[in-house]
């Protein structure tokens, strides 16, 4: 199975892309809200993992609320299915990551690894 992991930003989305048969989450560029639905069904992705932001409190805020308007847009233009994934600390775990790919590339690597794990321990 292919899935998309995204990192909504208001300028970037930082993506990243794993083969489930594979198991290596790989970077896989920034994109626009504009370009991603090709791009989505170009790739023949089965499953897009939204990075959802939560706040710090466990609360959802305007941000939070941005992101599942873009969400569901993108839902209304795609064939695979959208599920959300808490971001919390991602950027903050993405500074920690060595050079080469841009902040909303790891950040999406990030989400989608710790979205795999959750599916591995199906919870």
């Amino acid at each position: 199975m292919y899935i998309l992991a995204l990192d909504f930003g208001t300028k970037n989305i930082g993506l990243a892309w794993v083969d489930t048969g594979i198991g290596v989450v790989l970077p896989f560029g920034v994109s626009n809200a504009k370009e991603l639905p090709g791009l989505i069904n170009k790739e023949k992705i089965e499953q897009v993992v939204v990075g959802l932001p939560i706040g710090l409190n466990g609360k959802e805020n305007a941000n939070t609320e941005r992101v599942r308007k873009f969400a569901k847009d993108l839902e209304n233009k795609i064939t695979a299915p959208v599920a959300f994934f808490d971001e919390r600390f991602s950027s903050a775990a993405a500074d920690q990551m060595g050079e080469g790919v841009s902040r909303d590339e790891k950040s999406a690597m990030i989400i989608l690894e710790d979205y795999l794990s959750r599916m591995r321990k199906g919870s």
